[in-house]
């Protein structure tokens, strides 16, 4: 079921004399859905299906109410001890209290719901790609704040609020990165002024562990500081100073961070910068890429493939190891300059370009290629809506379509399958374990793509 955004209605007084509730299923955010004898519907954060459980209401609305677990009364067989000690106060995870395999099915069926909703019904059930459920994140963004008593708090935001919950541990982070919390938190405190400390932001990569400091103002005897902190700790350094127009400079000497990716036996080299998009979770997202060169396997010697939202390269370079002929194509200058050096540094031949993708026509470009036989999305959250409608009516063989918001998947996915296209393949990708997140891949084919799709419909 679709729960509501969570809202910033003010909290109401829980009701202790409520009587319990029984979950009937999870919401698409991962909240248990519970009806009261009057039949409103309330959404539990905390409840998990078939459970009997006593909820404390915090937000009222007309239509419904939000509510958290005060008692379980009946567990689930599928509830579990979550792993974190920060569970429930910390708002970088929502589902540590469900089992994985509870996790991981939940994800799934919300897939198939969002799908269903638009008249799509692909054949069978959505592949798994999922790897270990603990210390997979290698890229976190830390807050950084000071209170009115001087105490430095650092970690991510609590629930529903602006408030820092403080980490010394983290069983998500990679280890290279949860150990460094506690050292940071101490550093932080000892800093002649920390309250100009906007954020932090780990990276691990191949080269070692990146380190970006957000400070508002320059303060020499503090960045001083920052340099050993990271010389003594074998880190790389670099910083955002400044309030409105901030500078990017490296304090230790420049890396070259990257990652890894393999194709057609051989493996590949991808580099990045300090605020390029990089999937958190790198065993995931080496599912991904493998999967889909498998789903586009065999390709024609030569093949044309357009890579939409191309990022540093993360489909395009396998794609021309493969074989293809790659027009990769990214909205960020920057990081098509990354992915033509990443194309270089491999040795392979890529056309690399910059475009605004949220402009496309039909027939305009980069969808000019008349040969193209595939096409790869990876956009972001708000989707590929102007793409898929291009495609609609000017159709090429088979799509690949990546997505981190099913919800936009599916609505894109409309326009193509009312088009004419058919699913053939389709996947879950569980890039963030123990959250509601979900990563997603449907593989679409189009019959006589060579041919214009004569009265094809592009409508919502």
């Amino acid at each position: 079921m679709q729960a509501p955004q969570r809202g910033k209605a003010p909290p109401r007084q829980a009701n202790d004399d409520a009587a319990p509730l029984t979950i009937e299923g999870l919401a698409h955010d991962g909240r248990g859905v519970a009806h009261t004898a009057a039949g409103k519907t309330v959404f539990v954060e905390g409840g998990l299906p078939g459970e009997r459980v006593v909820a404390a209401v915090h937000r009222t609305r007309k239509r419904y109410d939000e509510a958290h677990v005060r008692e379980v009364l009946d567990a689930s067989s599928e509830r579990v001890a979550p792993p974190c000690r920060h569970f429930g106060a910390c708002g970088g995870c929502d589902l540590q209290h469900l089992d994985l395999a509870g996790q991981r099915r939940h994800k799934q069926t919300v897939l198939t719901e969002l799908l269903a909703r638009q008249g799509i019904a692909p054949e069978g059930e959505p592949e798994l790609l999922a790897e270990a459920g603990e210390g997979y994140r290698r890229r976190a963004r830390l807050g950084v704040k000071v209170d009115a008593d001087g105490g430095v708090h650092l970690g991510f935001r609590a629930r529903h609020s602006h408030r820092l919950v403080d980490l010394d541990d983290c069983p998500i982070l990679v280890p290279s990165l949860a150990n460094l919390l506690a050292p940071l938190h101490q550093h932080l405190a000892a800093l002649e002024a920390p309250r100009q400390v906007g954020h932090l932001e780990l990276t691990a990569s191949d080269a070692g562990v990146v380190l970006v400091v957000r400070q508002l103002r320059e303060q020499t005897v503090d960045t001083r500081r920052w340099h050993d902190f990271a010389m003594a700790r074998g880190l790389h350094l670099a910083r955002w100073v400044g309030r409105e127009s901030p500078r990017f400079e490296w304090l230790t000497a420049a890396p070259e961070p990257s990652f890894g990716l393999a194709a057609a036996g051989r493996a590949l080299t991808l580099g990045f910068s300090p605020g390029d998009f990089l999937q958190a979770n790198e065993a995931v997202n080496r599912r991904m890429v493998d999967t889909a060169m498998a789903w586009l396997a065999p390709m024609a010697p030569g093949e044309r493939v357009l890579d939409l939202f191309a990022g540093v390269g993360n489909f395009s370079l396998p794609l021309a190891a493969l074989g293809a002929r790659v027009r990769a194509v990214e909205g960020s200058p920057a990081m098509v300059e990354r992915l033509a050096d990443n194309a270089r540094r491999n040795g392979l031949e890529i056309e690399a370009c910059q475009a605004d993708l949220n402009e496309v026509t039909a027939g305009g470009f980069p969808l000019d290629a008349p040969d193209c036989g595939t096409l790869v999305l990876d956009p972001p959250r708000d989707g590929a809506e102007a793409v898929c409608r291009a495609i609609a009516a000017h159709p090429v063989p088979r799509v690949l379509y990546v997505s981190c918001d099913p919800a936009t998947l599916a609505r894109d996915a409309a326009h193509l399958v009312r088009a004419g296209y058919a699913i053939q393949r389709w996947a879950v990708a569980d890039m963030f374990a123990h959250t509601a997140h979900l990563e997603s891949m449907l593989l679409l084919e189009y019959p006589n793509a060579g041919q214009r799709c004569e009265g094809a419909s592009t409508d919502g």
